[in-house]
């Protein structure tokens, strides 16, 4: 895809998407009582399918944001009858509506402990990835949803993209032949761009809250909404919101369940703005049978590489590549075997199998099964984005156990997996 098909999508997502008042499914359908926390514009994508699915009542929608909550409550009303409470704080939201379904659609810093908070007050959650912010915040949020047997489903929607489960099954099936190496990847085009003035939240945002357990930034336009991603207190980068996806491609083939060797390097050759994510990263993870390879770029967009995006599986028998919009191809050893090819089978707004991956969230909660994206498969994913991150910041490798999930021999690297809170907002065990 190239980055002008990209801006488009992108620039098309922020228009609300023409759907019909819903009403339930028939008379016996017994609705969950669902809440959304995040009400931007992910957030909104989930909640849409959840209204269209007609399982759920929404109850209520969270934000610090006024502004994005009355556009969120605007909205809901066009879809549906239903008559949703406004809150601020999840906390009090919870406490209140006991919902029986939340979808957590905060930056990253917020998930674990938004997640955690529902799931302990009985709520089956949804929530976006990657899981947490640090390695620690994951294993907390498996450990809460396994000791109160609650369904938690990541937001990995490509586990039940059409095409992804097929290119999934060639894979498998051993016709690709012996994989030794997967380059995963993202080439996005940008600049340089611009230092953005530090001004006061606009009307309506409580910023404080906002930051919450992160360090307090001055704000700036760029952060909120929507450029989180690329400033580290709040997110992880390209690698934890692009990568994730790719990598838990890869561990979706393989049988292995975490590195054990991982080291990057990269950093901000071009980049001049506000924020302060790599604009270049490469990572490598030594995995026992297979290396893993992650590299993007956030410059030198361009038509001289084929495609963009994806991961590409190097085997004997040829070179698969799973992609995004361009669906997956594979390309032969033996050129005189035949390309072959399956397209895409994407939803819209923003290109996404939102749809599918809740109805397998529906039918986990109904029979107990776990999920396509299961939260200790969302955290095994995150941890080799995170630890990516962790090995840059550190400036040289490490050594995982991700039985143990510590690092070995190297207590400065420990330290990381974790990070303190601001306040009175307290780290999850």
């Amino acid at each position: 895809m190239n980055r002008r098909n990209f801006i488009h999508i992108t620039a098309t997502s922020l228009a609300f998407s023409a759907l019909p008042i819903l009403p339930a499914l028939s008379h016996n359908v017994t609705k969950y009582k669902t809440a959304l926390v995040g009400s931007g514009w992910w957030g909104m994508n989930i909640l849409r399918c959840a209204i269209q699915a007609g399982e759920s009542k929404v109850v209520a929608l969270c934000d610090v944001d006024e502004n994005q909550l009355k556009k969120a409550n605007e909205e809901v009303t066009k879809l549906c009858s239903d008559q949703p409470k406004i809150y601020r704080d999840y906390r009090e939201m919870l406490a209140k509506e006991k919902p029986e379904i939340v979808i957590v659609a905060t930056p990253d810093h917020w998930h674990a402990l938004c997640c955690i908070a529902a799931i302990e007050s009985g709520a089956n959650v949804y929530v976006e990835k990657p899981v947490g912010h640090t390695v620690m915040e994951g294993r907390a949020m498996v450990n809460a949803a396994r000791k109160y047997n609650r369904t938690v489903q990541v937001g990995t929607h490509r586990r039940v993209s059409p095409h992804n489960i097929s290119g999934m099954d060639f894979l498998k099936s051993g016709k690709a032949g012996k994989i030794g190496m997967v380059r995963a990847f993202v080439h996005y085009g940008g600049g340089a761009g611009e230092k953005l003035p530090e001004i006061a939240p606009p009307k309506g945002l409580d910023w404080d809250f906002w930051c919450g357990p992160a360090p307090l930034h001055s704000y700036n336009a760029g952060i909120h909404p929507r450029g989180f991603r690329q400033y580290m207190d709040f997110a992880n980068g390209q690698l934890g919101d692009w990568g994730i996806h790719w990598i838990d491609q890869v561990l979706w083939w393989t049988e292995e369940k975490y590195p054990k060797k991982i080291f990057s390097t990269g950093g901000r050759a071009i980049k001049k703005d506000s924020t302060d994510a790599p604009d270049h990263q490469v990572a490598i993870w030594k995995f026992e049978d297979f290396t893993l390879e992650w590299e993007h770029r956030l410059f030198a967009g361009n038509e001289a590489e084929k495609t963009n995006v994806g991961c590409y599986f190097y085997g004997t028998e040829g070179t698969f590549h799973m992609g995004w919009l361009d669906g997956w191809t594979f390309y032969p050893s033996n050129k005189n075997k035949p390309i072959i090819h399956e397209d895409a089978k994407l939803n819209e707004p923003d290109s996404q199998n939102i749809k599918e991956l809740w109805a397998n969230f529906l039918d986990c909660i109904k029979t107990g099964k776990r999920p396509a994206s299961d939260i200790e498969i969302g955290h095994r994913s995150s941890n080799v984005a995170l630890l990516g991150n962790l090995s840059m910041k550190l400036g040289r490798s490490i050594d995982w156990d991700g039985e143990k999930e510590i690092i070995l021999n190297d207590p400065e690297a420990n330290k990381l997996l974790r990070r303190d809170y601001r306040g009175n907002w307290v780290y999850p065990s």
